[in-house]
């Protein structure tokens, strides 16, 4: 189960913010993130109310409400250095943070993996480094580097926050309901305060833009809330160090994803890095 959710949220993360480079290369950033999560609020909104989640409500919910702090200032980060590239560059250091602060947490509360486990974590972190390596000879400016690096931290806590959002079903749609809500009030209080300062909150072609690129942001938002929920079910039914290594497997899913779309080509050493990640989920199920 643990291994079958993680897996699932590294495709679904890999998609996610695959789609949230491309719409930053079109429109503003703070943009990007306020729709998608305002779409991803209305669908969620509709779930709590027909699963009757509200009853769930509690003090775990704090947790979501740090995770919708924490999260629009990491998808803002992130998508932003996305937009700057290469995207070869940011996916793998951004996930590497989804590792390493749930991994953290999970050695700090007790759990000790085995062998196996020790074994996959570490081929399965070198071969997204090496799947979702750069092009040859891609620069990498040091405003990218440091976005990166903060949106890393920001999405390892983020993982490690929704973990303890919620213990069932419905508690966890309220949970990423309120998370999702949070996301909206910080992401739109940044993109107030940015138009004020004068930078555009629309694309190019406007409001057409954005109602054109509706389907792509409901999609991106919808994604990352899907990719949330089937990490708790992950963290809460194993490991946590097995799930954040297994969820942060995304980058493969961007850097193929980016072959197939963008024809970028997959160099020899990313190749071989997609199979050690492949190898690497195998002795962490294994074990």
């Amino acid at each position: 189960m643990t291994a079958i959710m993680a897996l699932a949220t590294s495709f679904l993360w890999g998609l996610a913010d695959f789609g949230g480079g491309l719409l930053t290369r079109r429109m503003p950033a703070l943009t990007v993130v306020v729709v998608s999560q305002v779409l991803a609020v209305g669908v969620l909104g509709v779930v709590v109310v027909a699963t009757g989640g509200w009853s769930e409500a509690g003090p775990q919910l704090w947790f979501a409400v740090a995770a919708g702090v924490v999260g629009p200032v990491a998808m803002l980060c992130f998508y932003r250095a996305l937009a700057l590239g290469p995207m070869g560059v940011v996916s793998p250091l951004g996930a590497l943070g989804g590792v390493a602060v749930p991994l953290g947490v999970g050695l700090v509360l007790g759990e000790r993996p085995g062998v196996l486990q020790f074994a996959g974590i570490a081929v399965a972190v070198a071969g997204v480094v090496l799947a979702s390596g750069p092009q040859r000879g891609a620069p990498v400016q040091r405003q990218t580097l440091l976005l990166t690096l903060v949106a890393a931290f920001g999405f390892g806590s983020v993982m490690a926050l929704i973990a303890e959002a919620a213990t069932t079903m419905t508690g966890l749609f309220l949970a990423l309901f309120v998370q999702r809500v949070c996301n909206v009030a910080v992401g739109g209080s940044a993109l107030f305060v940015s138009v004020r300062r004068g930078n555009p909150a629309l694309p190019a072609e406007g409001r057409n833009g954005v109602w054109t690129a509706l389907p792509a942001l409901a999609f991106v938002g919808l994604a990352d809330v899907a990719a949330n929920g089937t990490y708790n079910l992950a963290a809460q039914h194993g490991p946590v160090t097995v799930a954040a290594v297994l969820a942060s497997l995304y980058p493969v899913v961007t850097a193929l994803a980016a072959r197939g779309v963008l024809q970028e080509r997959l160099r020899t050493v990313q190749a071989a890095g997609a199979g050690l990640a492949l190898v690497g989920t195998v002795l962490l199920a294994a074990g």
